[in-house]
């Protein structure tokens, strides 16, 4: 795979303990090893750590030295860490988004790899801004999914702008598809493996080890399980937290001797020496990449009765009801007492999953997407020869009285398009055809050229127009079917208003199943009420690299002229195809609410008779005036 600009995004800052953070480091590391570029944007509470991040962010060309992993902090306190470890439910400052809509603007950007893109959060942002192919990475559920059910459509909205999932954990997938249901691939998370070939003899005393990851509840079972543990089976612990006991319930004295606690700092030279690893979690905060890590190393993992702890330790490890003092105290002593069972499970440990191995994973859905995007080149040849053709204005969205929605006379249309200066036009009547082939018999009296084309209604995926079609597609087929039809009759798909949900569309990942047979796509709809939708439809084009196109949509002359693509002339489909991979796509803004009055005042506010008089009014006009 050639070297690629891939940014990784965190939306918890890293130099917090969490476990998406540890996965982003190791990730984009190895990644960054193969000679890759990487940006890791996350947020930082560390002032000059923002400022020398927007600076970089801000600075046109290279974004500093991509040998290594470059941090790029991008808003201070952004998902603040709270007390359960949860991300801020706060909005987005709108200067931290347009930071990111300028780091993901920039065309060298291939990739951008987001994990947990919950709303609201940096993740969600960059999805929001990214021109670039997208992979996000679900890692542990909480409750935090459930909590998204409220906004479902929403967030929906959101992960619809991925071209990829992964999961963590099978758990993980399962949670996912209940909840929005898609495609999901499990992509494990790596351990570090010990640098002794040999592991090490078990300690003398058996040393149990818990690391608190800001589950304070967690951490009081885990004490009261010390507790319960008889005074005369050897044993010590080391608990691993900032925070430390509670001094409303003072320790002991036998079990001062037995317990130490350290700072997190050292929780990787606490776990290198551990016989017992204790995985606490009620499931707020499951980290199954931790529980992965203790589950390949030479310690036994004693883990909460949680679908992603079982899924990763279940064969070497012994399990306990979550919150469960009892039940910890009795499996630790079982382990404490049993020196076959801790041999059993020690021998059950499963080898350690490199992170290079991770990598070649991501790598593998990187290549896969990266393979989807189409030639940029087009045809050099085909285009030096166009370039000495005469340059025209095309329109290529409208319709005429052969739509059900549309009262315009093929006649005045083309008198409209005429006056407008349009050197060419496709009509795009709503599963008719007959329209564009009057069109192209009466073309030549206003010198305007036609392409014959078809907005055709599929099952259920939406529209899809064919242009340069020979006979008209029956509406109700699949998006597939109808799309193979286009390609037989020798057309073009070209996929109008894709992502504007006032009209009937195919989905993001429906979309995507005919991307490699797309040959265009709408990128500007003045019809579109929402400018959001068009711009939906500019990165989507851009992260494909798709050929852009432009029309009115026009169900009333008067839109005629809304767009225009100024292209070389053309002759067939595949001249068209590279003439309009060169053109340039002219906007005019203001008119939506008045094309729209008007197709009603035409439609729904006339009268059939009144419809049949000022048709054949317009129709006498035209003919006049040739």
């Amino acid at each position: 795979m050639d070297p690629l600009t891939i940014v990784q995004v965190s939306p918890y800052p890293l130099e917090d303990n969490t476990e998406v953070g540890d996965y982003v480091r190791q990730l984009a590391a190895e990644l960054a090893g193969r000679g890759h570029r990487l940006i890791v944007a996350a947020p930082s509470r560390d002032d000059r750590s923002v400022r020398d991040g927007r600076r970089a962010i801000a600075a046109e060309g290279e974004l500093g030295a991509f040998a290594a992993v470059t941090e790029l902090s991008v808003a201070e306190a952004l998902s603040a860490i709270g007390g359960e470890g949860r991300s801020s439910r706060a909005a987005i400052p709108i200067d931290v988004s347009r930071t990111m809509e300028t780091l993901l603007s920039r065309p060298d950007i291939d990739l951008c790899h987001v994990h947990e893109p919950f709303a609201p959060s940096l993740a969600s942002v960059a999805l929001r801004h990214s021109r670039a192919l997208n992979v996000g990475t679900f890692h542990a559920p909480t409750e935090r999914l459930v909590a998204t059910q409220v906004a479902r459509k929403l967030v929906s909205l959101v992960f619809g702008r991925l071209d990829a999932r992964h999961t963590a954990t099978d758990t993980t997938a399962a949670l996912m598809q209940r909840y929005f249901p898609a495609s999901y691939e499990t992509v494990a998370p790596g351990a570090c493996a010990s640098s002794s070939d040999a592991a090490p003899a078990p300690n003398a005393v058996p040393t149990i080890v818990f690391v608190d990851h800001e589950e304070r509840q967690a951490f009081r079972v885990v004490l009261r399980a010390l507790r319960r543990l008889p005074e005369d089976v050897p044993w010590r612990a080391v608990l691993v937290s900032d925070t430390g006991p509670s001094t409303s319930t003072p320790l002991r004295a036998s079990l001062r001797d037995r317990i130490t606690y350290t700072g997190i700092d050292r929780a990787e030279t606490a776990l290198a020496t551990a016989d017992i690893v204790v995985c606490a979690s009620l499931g707020q905060l499951p980290r199954p990449a931790h529980v992965a890590s203790v589950a390949s190393s030479r310690a036994i993992p004693v883990i909460s009765d949680l679908p992603a702890y079982e899924e990763l330790a279940e064969d070497c490890g012994l399990a306990f009801p979550p919150g469960d003092a009892d039940t910890l105290a009795a499996q630790l002593q079982r382990l404490l007492t049993d020196p076959t069972l801790c041999e059993r499970l020690r021998h059950a440990s499963p080898a350690p999953r490199p992170w290079s191995a991770v990598a070649d994973d991501v790598a593998a859905t990187y290549s896969r997407l990266l393979a989807r995007r189409h030639d940029s080149t087009g045809k050099p040849a085909l285009w030096k020869k166009l370039q000495k053709r005469a340059l025209i204005d095309v329109d290529l969205h409208m319709h005429t009285d052969h739509s059900g929605d549309c009262a315009t006379p093929v006649e005045h249309l083309l008198a409209t398009a005429r006056e407008q200066g349009l050197g060419a036009i496709a009509i795009t009547d709503h599963n008719e055809i007959s329209g564009a082939f009057e069109a192209a018999e009466k073309a030549a009296d206003y010198g305007v050229k036609i392409i014959i084309a078809e907005e055709v209604k599929t099952a259920t995926q939406g529209e899809v127009i064919g242009l340069f079609l020979t006979e008209k597609i029956p509406r109700g087929l699949s998006l597939e079917e109808t799309v193979a039809e286009i390609k037989r009759q020798g057309g073009l798909v070209y996929v109008p208003h894709p992502f504007d949900r006032m009209h009937s569309v195919p989905d993001y990942e429906h979309l995507l199943t005919i991307i490699d047979d797309v040959d265009a796509i709408e990128i500007y709809n003045p019809r579109v009420a929402i400018g959001a939708f068009n711009e939906e439809a500019e990165r989507f084009a851009a992260k494909y690299r798709l050929v852009r196109g432009a029309g009115s949509d026009s169900h009333v002359a008067a839109g005629l002229g809304t767009v225009r693509i100024r292209m070389h002339d053309f002759d067939g489909p595949e001249e068209f195809l590279e003439s309009l991979r060169h053109a340039e796509i002219h906007t005019k803004s203001g008119t939506l609410l008045y094309v729209q009055a008007l197709k009603f005042l035409e439609t729904k506010a006339t009268p059939p008779a009144a419809r049949k008089a000022r048709r054949n009014r317009r129709v006498r006009r035209a003919e006049r005036a040739r």
